[in-house]
This record gives structure tokens, C-alpha cells and sequence, in this order.
């Protein structure tokens, strides 16, 4: 037996299913322009709604793929025709802010550029930030314990929630809106759903952890000569800014070489350096932290760890050196492309990221790499570009992956698994870890219908 969308609709009204054929007029993903393929399309717009539509879909064995905002960077929203598809895209609402405890209350379909505003009219501060703020969810970030740019500072999006809402499988509702920071009542089970990808339970609502707005926000953008000055620069800030530093992003030359080209954006700094790093500090007074980040970034100029240096005046400049690092439409000019993901310690990074350019070099005379990353969390992503007509992901994958495996990194540091990583997660897991996890799944969704296929092989 398999859902049918209208039987769908007679769960959770007409206006939340669409047929196959209807479906098929939206695109699959952001990095995915093809059709989308379905049984039907399901949009719930609240938790019971979702309980109602996972009871019937596990009565019939039917597998359930569950969307947000689309911009998954490893394969994991794609579906076929056998598969029903859940969007939260009207569970968007903003339930509830609290001031005084440092609390909101946010459904998983809301947009987090629509939360970081909602936030920012209170006078308030939801700190998790990515490139695709304007359309990932919510849900979404708690799905694949999403990290950005303040990881530094805040954490990673596990560090952000207090508590969650989940759907199971067979549809119990499992909500536990914990919103004190200190609950030792027993397990943390809503850490079972964070970075799980959908594949335990479907996030219907989440508590975040919510900050003061900073009374101050100081970026600039440094070139660097070597990678040892760089991890230099990262020391002193974290010493010398009284843990104010929010945010360290690196992008090596090639990066910023190819993004400040003709026709994309101006630089602001010469093109030719190894390094450029953009980095950002917020603190509670405008006037004095103004003074001690010009004072430290002058002293890093004087000592030699960097060569070159700008700070931006107005919120337009600021925002450009920060498109510099996160717009890189210019980098996929060069096709075919494949992005990674991974980590490592800060340590070994340059060595790490010299041998995958080997390897490329090696493998491809015209093949380049784009690197940059967040260094201070040891996350880094890489674009790989072999030269070459045809599809050369597997081998691309063996000059990014198997090297990492000596310096005990991660396949993924913050974009998961999906099914794009699957076959990669044991270089990062071990034998024992990958059982749990399956046990974990057995348990939670014995029939296996959520989000089949992704984060890890059945055996």
C-alpha cells in the first residue's frame, strides 16, 4: 500500500497536497534546477498535521522525504516518483519571544533571515548565520546542526537550541519545549534530532537561545603571507579582543583572486596575496571597542603578521567585503564543480589543503581548487574544478577525502551526509559509531520510511 495524494488531501485538506504533476513545476534544490519528482507533495501547516500524514504514511510503508529551504549541499532532498514529499513551508510562524529569559519560540518552516529580523526589532540577537540565510529554515538548521560564520562566538546550531517539537515516524508528537538553559531531567533527547538529518523524526518546532543585539560590530579584511601568520593573527584576536571575536573567515589566494575578477566583485585589497582573512568582533561599547580593534589590527601591521589591510566605514562596505567572501557564483563559472565540506585540527590545515592541490595537479593538469573556509571552528570548504568535460565527483572525492583521514578530519563539518557523503562517513566514523547509529534508526523508525537512503547504509 502507498499514499496517495488524495488520499493526502483528505488528511490535511486540498490546499496542502499537490499531485505529482504539480509538483513537478518546482525545481528539486537550489544547486538542482530538474523537476521535482513525487508521489505528492504534502505542506502541513502545524504539528498535528504532520502527526496525521506520518500515522497514515507509516500504515502504508511509505517513505517520506522532508523538505525546508532547499539549499542542502549533499543530496539529501532528492526524491523520487515512489516518494511522498513534506515541506514545512507553511509551519513558518514566529510563536513566541521572551525577553527576559532569552527565548523564542520558532516553527521549523521560518526562514532564518526572517528570524534574525524579528530578532533584530526586539533588540535582540539570534546569532546562527550562513550564506543562505534568505532561504534556509529553521528546521533545516536543526536538521543538519547547521554552523556558519559565528561558530567562533556561539556554537554550532546544537548549541543554540533548548528544546524541540519532533514527529516521529509512526506520528507521536514528541514535544519537549524545554526553555531553560540548565535541564538535567532525565536524556537530552532532542539531541537524538540535531544533525540528524530527518532521518529520526521530522522538526516541527524549535526553543532558541536568543542574545542582546551587540551595541557594536567592527569587521575588517587582511592579507597574509603565510598560512602560520594566519593561525597567528587567529591568537592574538582571541587574546587581545576579550573574547569579542564572533567571526574568522580565511580565503586562500585562488579564492579571492577568482570572486574580485572582472565583472564580479571590486577589490579592496590587492589580488596577489597567499591569504585574505575577513573577520568580524561585536562588543557592548561603540566607542572604546572601536579604539581596541583599530589599536590590535594596527599592532598586527607593525609585527608583520599581515601585510595589507582594510576596515570598512559604512554598512554598504562592510557588506561588501563580506559578499567577497560569501557570493561565489564567479568560482562556478568553472564547470563541472564539486563543493566539499570537511574538518580537520587548525594545525594541519595548510599541509591538509597542499596535498589535496597535489592530488588535483596530478589528476588533472587543468584542474583548479578554490579554497576558504572558517579556520577557527577547523572547518573548510573546497570548490574542485578538474578542467574536464564529464563526471569526475568519485574522483575528486578521493583527493579531498582520503587525505584527510591521517589528520583524523571530518567528511562533513556542517553540511551532513545526505547520500552524497554516505559512502565517505566511515573514514570519518567508526565501526561501533556507525552501529549505534543504526540502532538509534531501528529504534526510532523500524520501517524505515524517513528520509530513506540518507546519512548511513542499512548493514
Amino acid at each position: 500500500m502507498t499514499a496517495s495524494a488524495k488520499t493526502l488531501a483528505e488528511i490535511i485538506g486540498s490546499k496542502g497536497v499537490l499531485d505529482d504533476a504539480a509538483a513537478a513545476a518546482r525545481a528539486t534544490s537550489y544547486w538542482n534546477s530538474e523537476p521535482m519528482r513525487a508521489r505528492a507533495l504534502v505542506m502541513p501547516a502545524a504539528t498535528d498535521e504532520v502527526s496525521s500524514v506520518l500515522r497514515h504514511c507509516h500504515a502504508a510503508d511509505q517513505s517520506v522525504i522532508t523538505h525546508g529551504g532547499l539549499t542542502n549541499c549533499v543530496e539529501a532532498v532528492e526524491s523520487s516518483r515512489d516518494d511522498v514529499v513534506l515541506s514545512t513551508e507553511k509551519m513558518s510562524g514566529i510563536v513566541e519571544i521572551d525577553r527576559v529569559g532569552g527565548t523564542a519560540v520558532v516553527e521549523a518552516g521560518a526562514v532564518l533571515q526572517n528570524v534574525q529580523e524579528a530578532m533584530a526589532a526586539e533588540g535582540l540577537y539570534f546569532p546562527l548565520d550562513l550564506g543562505a540565510r534568505g532561504s534556509c529554515t529553521i528546521g533545516g538548521n536543526v536538521a543538519t546542526n547547521a554552523g556558519g560564520i559565528n561558530v567562533l562566538r556561539y556554537g554550532m546550531m546544537r548549541n543554540l537550541v533548548l528544546g524541540l517539537e519532533t514527529v516521529l515516524a509512526d506520528g507521536t508528537v514528541v514535544s519537549s519545549l524545554n526553555r531553560m538553559l540548565k535541564n538535567n531531567a532525565g536524556y537530552d533527547t532532542k539531541q537524538l534530532f540535531i544533525g540528524s538529518e530527518g532521518s529520526l523524526g521530522i522538526v516541527t518546532r524549535a526553543v532558541l537561545r536568543i542574545y542582546p543585539q551587540p551595541k557594536s560590530r567592527m569587521n575588517a579584511l587582511v592579507a597574509l603571507q603565510t598560512f602560520d601568520q594566519v593561525a597567528a593573527l587567529l591568537n592574538r584576536l582571541q587574546t587581545e579582543l576579550a573574547g569579542s571575536l564572533s567571526a574568522f573567515e580565511i580565503m586562500w589566494g585562488d579564492y579571492y583572486h577568482e570572486v574580485t575578477g572582472d565583472g564580479w566583485h571590486r577589490p579592496p585589497l590587492a589580488r596577489d596575496h597567499p591569504f585574505y582573512v575577513v573577520f568580524q568582533a561585536e562588543g557592548s561599547d561603540p566607542d572604546v571597542d572601536e579604539i581596541r580593534f583599530e589599536k590590535v589590527l594596527g599592532a598586527a601591521l607593525e609585527d608583520g603578521i599581515i601585510v595589507d589591510a582594510v576596515i570598512p566605514k559604512s554598512e554598504a562596505e562592510v557588506r561588501d567585503i563580506w559578499n567577497i567572501r560569501e557570493d561565489f557564483e564567479a568560482v562556478l563559472e568553472h564547470q563541472p564543480n564539486y563543493l566539499y565540506d570537511v574538518s580537520l585540527p587548525i594545525r594541519d590545515m595548510a599541509a591538509y589543503v597542499d596535498e589535496v592541490y597535489a592530488r588535483i595537479a596530478s589528476r588533472w593538469p587543468g584542474g583548479r581548487a578554490f579554497t576558504l573556509g572558517h579556520v577557527a571552528d577547523g572547518n573548510l570548504h573546497f570548490f574542485v574544478s578538474p578542467g574536464e568535460a564529464g563526471d569526475h565527483h568519485h574522483a575528486c572525492n578521493e583527493c579531498v577525502y582520503e587525505p584527510l583521514q591521517q589528520y583524523g578530519g571530518s567528511v562533513s563539518a556542517e553540511h551532513g551526509i545526505g547520500v552524497e557523503k554516505m559512502r565517505w562517513l566511515p573514514h570519518s566514523r567508526s565501526a561501533a559509531d556507525l552501529q549505534l547509529m543504526r540502532v538509534l534508526k531501528r529504534s526510532l523508525d523500524p520501517k524505515g520510511i524517513l528520509n530513506p537512503g540518507r546519512v548511513l547504509s542499512p548493514k
